[in-house]
């Protein structure tokens, strides 16, 4: 039996929202990271998945529950976890050598040995010769590696990877995975455990032993696959495609809606966050959806392939096309509805009419818009009148992005019109001039 490193036990996290009311961010989360595991954790944007890493790190406090290290309470940053983050994170005025001293700083090691100890884990991850760079003069592949080396320096018992390569282009995060895995095979490194955030279902099937699917509204563990392939994996193999499939189907199982699987239907809400899916994109899907070898049905790892499109994206642009009823999930798969059927065979006029025909039916974001609008005697009203009520129900960046949706979608369907200059969002000329 593998030992127990970092236990979460029905771990609550809440945050206020505009309102002053509580915002429900994780509800129940149990977890736990064993020794000699590394586990990764899939769900959408925005779900609670770094909320629950910076719990694990001690860097937020949980509001309910227990969160145990080595079967202690954790009640902030424990010397035996460190942090990768997705944006680097690096000081640009340090040097990489200073960069990667400043938690052995921090912790007051003598200077020599701290640059020792720096050197070290800069050569271990492949960065020797860089030691008096600025961030500025690397690249993004060699500026999260200093991330990682200034993580790894600490000796760690856990590694949390927050979205850590998801930043950077397919090959650099590619390589630089290959070499955390590595050194975690080698034994070069003396972490034991690994827990791996991300939105890439390849990246995760490559380097998990455990795969976690998390829900939102709140977050919450809902699936968990165990990956008994020996390491290292080829990406083609059998077994490796069978497990990407799996997963695929578990994050698209049960009725969709965005932020939330559920067993039964939920009507989307006015303050629910939408899939980050631009209409462009889901016109290009329902197009490829209608041709060979498809033919109005695919698996979504090779429509992905086909569209170049990576898992976030495509499964957001299904999830869209699942809300508007032109498509629907099956396990894994994508098919076209009766109605997406026929959306792919009228012309560009009637297809702007239908889409915004099913925006005024599902999404109630798109039709407040269209009603303030045609309520107002200007018809037209500032775009900070409906992202200030959003922020009543989310976050202020959940709340731009569900509004930058809503606009481009409300735009594709001729139900409003939008001036990117001062922000006003107003009724299409021929509408206008019904109205008046």
């Amino acid at each position: 039996m593998r030992t127990p490193i970092v236990e979460l036990k029905s771990v609550g996290k809440s945050f206020r929202s505009a309102d002053g009311s509580a915002r429900s961010v994780l509800e129940g989360v149990n977890f736990t990271l064993k020794d000699g595991e590394i586990v990764a954790l899939l769900g959408q944007s925005g779900s609670g998945k770094s909320t629950m890493l910076r719990i694990m790190a001690g860097l937020i406090p949980a509001d309910s529950g227990d969160v145990l290290y080595r079967g202690l309470p954790l009640y902030g940053p424990a010397d035996g976890i460190s942090m990768v983050f997705q944006s680097f994170a690096l000081f640009p005025w340090l040097t990489v050598q200073k960069n990667v001293e400043l938690g052995l700083e921090a912790k007051g090691m003598p200077p020599a040995e701290r640059a020792e100890r720096a050197e070290q884990a800069i050569e271990l991850i492949g960065l020797s010769g860089f030691d008096g760079a600025l961030p500025r003069e690397l690249s993004g592949g060699m500026r999260q590696r200093v991330g990682i080396a200034r993580a790894l320096v600490m000796e760690p018992e856990v590694l949390l990877m927050d979205e850590a390569f998801s930043a950077l282009d397919v090959l650099t995060g590619e390589r630089l995975r290959e070499d955390i895995l590595e050194l975690w095979e080698s034994g070069q490194i003396s972490t034991k455990a690994i827990l791996v955030v991300s939105h890439n279902i390849e990246e995760a099937v490559m380097m998990a032993d455990r795969v976690l699917i998390f829900a939102s509204d709140p977050g919450r563990v809902r699936d968990e696959l165990s990956v008994t392939l020996a390491r290292p994996r080829e990406v083609e193999s059998q077994g490796v495609r069978a497990l990407i499939d799996n997963v695929y189907g578990l994050m698209t199982s049960g009725s969709m809606r965005p932020g939330r699987v559920t067993e039964k239907e939920v009507k989307l809400q006015l303050g629910d966050r939408l899939p980050e899916a631009d209409s462009a994109r889901m016109e290009g899907i329902l197009e490829l959806l209608g041709e060979e070898p498809f033919n109005g049905r695919a698996d979504l790892p090779l429509l992905a392939e086909e569209s170049d499109l990576n898992d976030h994206e495509l499964l957001d642009v299904s999830r869209a096309l699942t809300l508007l009823g032109f498509a629907h999930l099956e396990r894994g798969d994508i098919i076209l509805t009766p109605l997406g059927q026929q959306y792919i065979r009228t012309d560009n006029a009637a297809r702007q009419a239908t889409f915004g025909q099913q925006l005024l039916e599902h999404v109630p974001l798109v039709a407040y818009i269209r009603h303030g609008l045609e309520q107002d005697k200007s018809g037209d009203l500032h775009e900070d009148l409906f992202l200030k009520l959003l922020c009543f129900s989310l976050n202020e960046a959940d709340a731009r992005s569900a509004l930058r949706v809503a606009i481009d979608w409300g735009r594709y369907g001729e139900l409003f019109e939008y001036n990117f200059n001062t922000g006003v969002i107003n009724l299409p000329e021929a509408v206008d001039a019904a109205v008046e």
